[in-house]
């Protein structure tokens, strides 16, 4: 989800298979004992990841235009319950994130 909305942002064409071409590459020079196993593995992981971030193009910016309609929508004091329950969930979920 967090790739998909930073592809969102970018203006330019965006090549995953070559992304995963460098990406391979990059493992390969990085770790020493590189086999098979590690080609498939990792294969198979961006190949799925390459599959959802395909289903997920196109989609963070009609959802941006939704949420504007709806923050749009809110009075203050909704946009304070709203902000509030996100922070706590956040950091429920998250501890570490207090820290930054």
């Amino acid at each position: 989800d967090v790739l998909s909305l930073r592809m969102a942002k970018y203006k330019g064409n965006i090549n995953l298979p070559e992304y995963r071409a460098v990406m391979l590459a990059s493992l390969r020079s990085l770790c020493k004992d590189w086999g098979s196993q590690h080609e498939v593995s990792w294969s198979w992981l961006w190949e799925n990841v390459e599959r959802m971030l395909k289903a997920l193009m196109g989609k963070p910016a009609v959802q941006e235009k939704a949420l504007a309609a709806l923050y749009a929508s809110l009075d203050e004091a909704a946009l304070m319950v709203i902000r509030k329950e996100v922070y706590q969930k956040f950091f429920a979920l998250a501890p570490a994130g207090q820290d930054y």
